[in-house]
């Protein structure tokens, strides 16, 4: 009678799928807390964006409970003043944010992201329609600083080359003081396209690590469903050949 199949694992094999397995349940658990982390960004993005609007605060102690948060804004453009941060594209077009100071009533200042403009936009004088004088008034959405991805180098504002939002370092170069600890991006109205291009009330992000996380795991599982049957063998003898018995 043929003896049947025992699990004996191997050395050099172990050494390779050990590691990896973890590394693959690793990069699967991550994705799932990065879906985790979306999903609270949208929903605290939507539930913010429904509240009723409030004046710009003062100060800000903690971002968390203002990210988000719709302010109306009363006061005056200082155009020539404004700020534009290089390589923002607009649904594949190359271009600028322009972010102007705005000066309130009572004299604070608050840098606010007025929205996009093409490449070939980039002189104000080629866009004397983006300057709107007198007191006017911004609906918008309440940003935080300084927040640039790990690759993203520095600022260098005396060759006038800004790639993310600072607020003191752009409120010292172009002296405007005193300016908020935070920035607004502007909202756009409804309808065509005006420049510059505000941001939408609608949170637009990829979402897509659940399938991530998916990939991930059935790659760890395939892994171990063939280093499970690769080390599935027969009993073998003392010189490593396979018998039968009867």
């Amino acid at each position: 009678m043929a003896s049947g199949r025992r699990f004996r694992p191997t050395f050099w094999p172990t050494l390779f799928t050990v590691p990896a397995l973890m590394v693959l349940v690793g990069l699967g658990a991550w994705q799932v807390e990065r879906l985790n982390w979306k999903n609270s960004l949208v929903e605290t993005f939507d539930s913010r964006i429904a509240m009723a609007p409030v004046g710009a605060p003062t100060t800000i102690e903690n971002m968390d409970e203002w990210r988000y948060r719709r302010v109306e804004l009363v006061g005056v453009f200082q155009h020539g003043k404004e700020i534009l941060i290089t390589g923002r594209p607009f649904e594949g077009s190359a271009g600028f944010h322009v972010l102007t100071p705005f000066l309130l009533g009572d004299d604070r200042i608050i840098i606010v992201n007025r929205g996009w403009v093409p490449e070939k936009l980039r002189a104000r004088e080629k866009r004397p329609e983006t300057l709107v004088e007198g007191l006017v008034t911004v609906l918008g959405i309440i940003r935080e600083d300084r927040r640039r991805g790990a690759f993203v180098p520095d600022n260098e504002p005396h060759n006038e080359v800004w790639l993310y939002v600072d607020t003191d370092q752009m409120a010292s170069h172009r002296d405007i003081v005193p300016v908020a600890p935070y920035y607004v991006d502007a909202i756009r109205d409804p309808g065509p396209y005006t420049l510059p291009i505000g941001a939408s009330a609608e949170i637009a992000v990829r979402n897509e690590h659940l399938q991530y996380a998916v990939t991930w795991f059935l790659l760890a599982g395939t892994l171990l469903v063939i280093y499970v049957i690769y080390h599935f063998r027969r009993p073998e003898d003392e010189a490593g050949s396979e018998i039968d018995s009867a």
